[in-house]
């Protein structure tokens, strides 16, 4: 039997949220296998492996990576900040005499 990491199983809380879905037979037959090679059912295989993967999923889509010449750009604009067009001026004085700063 193969080493498998429940990772719902550190999530304190009672699993009362119901899922369902519907899938060919072949597909179900194979992650049945899969999830008895690992000896658990396949309930807990599918959601595990689903919030693994929905887990990498959103941190990919919450991380920014830069190239290297993105990351030199972004670099020369914060070091060498164009001087504020006259439409910045505008939109900064209509700010200044519309909002209060607490500062």
């Amino acid at each position: 039997m193969l080493n498998f990491n429940d990772i719902t199983a550190s999530i304190d809380e009672p699993s009362t949220a119901r899922m369902e879905q519907r899938t060919k037979p072949r597909v179900k037959a194979q992650i049945q296998q899969a999830a008895a090679l690992l000896g658990v059912d396949d309930a807990t295989f599918v959601t595990s492996v689903a919030l693994e993967r929905a887990r990498a999923i959103i941190a990919d889509h919450e991380r920014t990576v830069l190239s290297a010449e993105d990351r030199e750009s972004i670099v020369a604009a914060l070091d060498s900040p164009p001087a504020p067009t006259d439409d910045l001026r505008e939109v900064m004085s209509l700010h200044s005499a519309h909002v209060e700063s607490s500062v």
